[in-house]
């Protein structure tokens, strides 16, 4: 008897050594694992931050800021940017240069260069200013258009003044909106957990690769990891607008117009896709519009067979393309569906 349990014994002591042993080498495994992903991590973050250090700016401005009793001062405010050619373009935000007096830009070997403004997109909040000294380097452009959520983001700017900040974390969305300081909304927003705060606007978010992916643009200062850029692929198209353009054409049919709710009548009627229309309250005469055929009370529903549902939809057919062309639109007049035709003039 005492035999039988001196061999359970030793073969529970076996058994338990085992699976200590196993054990141990696992968590030492994964610890192993863990170790090499995290440095795998840093050394992605650490060559990008290398790699762009020289590209990124601290832009300094002087704003005209009007006060309570509407008197206007000089006052100092900054922001980020990126230099995207050798010739010294850099992107920013138009909030970051807007109304200023001065802008100076700063590199990270504290070079300081003053700056003229190239160009500015209220719409998109895109500005592209210019430096004509200094060793660049540029950043490209990736195809924000293959993003995916999940992917690294890395921030850099200079966020409170602090100058050369990287905050890290992912894509969180794509195709967002957000809607401009003058109304507009703008498509094609990437969403991310990427720390970002006052002063990093204008400056880049990066992928891994160390190329932009967006322009950081806004926070929700409510919430936490609700940070917003305006996404690669419609920065550059902005961007070269305005290089070329030194602005961003687009149509108008000249207008006043918002958005309104139609009735299950009128929709069942005229068979619409959409629940709303564009109520048309005010209508400009304007030399290059042709918008003779437009009256006021119109309910337009469609611009050339595409349902129109609000004024960021109408905004978004009017683009360059349609400056100057032959347009149908189908409007509401009296609770019928009408066809008319118009022609777009260029927005001043």
């Amino acid at each position: 008897m005492t035999a039988k349990m001196n061999t359970c014994c030793n073969w529970f002591r076996s058994c338990l050594y085992a699976f200590m042993k196993n054990t141990y080498t696992l968590l030492n495994l994964t610890a192993t694992n863990d170790s090499q992903l995290l440095d795998a991590y840093s050394s992605t973050v650490t060559a990008v931050v290398k790699h762009v250090a020289q590209a990124v700016v601290h832009i300094k401005v002087l704003k005209n800021i009007k006060d309570p009793q509407n008197k206007v001062s000089l006052q100092p405010a900054f922001g980020s940017g990126f230099v995207i050619s050798s010739d010294g373009y850099i992107v920013t935000n138009n909030h970051v240069i807007e109304e200023t007096q001065s802008m100076l830009v700063i590199f990270t070997d504290g070079k300081e260069y003053n700056a003229q403004l190239i160009g500015a997109d209220p719409s998109t909040d895109i500005a592209v200013i210019k430096v004509y000294d200094g060793e660049l380097k540029p950043l490209q452009f990736a195809n924000s258009g293959i993003l995916e959520p999940g992917q690294i983001a890395i921030a850099i700017g200079n966020p409170m003044g602090l100058q050369h900040t990287v905050t890290t974390g992912v894509v969180s969305a794509t195709g967002r909106t957000l809607r401009a300081n003058n109304g507009r909304l703008i498509d094609d927003i990437i969403q991310t957990d990427a720390a970002l705060n006052p002063g990093n606007s204008g400056g880049p978010l990066l992928n891994s690769e160390g190329k932009v992916i967006g322009v950081n643009t806004a926070v929700i200062s409510a919430a936490q990891g609700l940070c917003f850029a305006v996404s690669s692929n419609l920065a550059a198209y902005v961007v070269g607008q305005l290089i070329f353009n030194g602005k961003v054409k687009r149509a108008q049919l000249g207008v006043a117009a918002h958005s309104i709710n139609l009735s299950q009548r009128m929709i069942g009627a005229n068979q619409l896709k959409t629940k709303t229309g564009v109520y048309v309250y005010e209508i400009a005469k304007i030399k290059e519009i042709q918008n003779n055929e437009i009256k006021e009370g119109d309910i337009i529903v469609e611009f050339n067979d595409k349902p129109i549902a609000t004024v960021d939809n109408l905004h978004k057919y009017l683009n360059e393309e349609a400056i100057g062309k032959k347009a149908s639109l189908s409007i509401l007049r009296e609770g019928r569906k009408h066809i008319i035709n118009v022609i777009p003039g260029e927005l001043k």
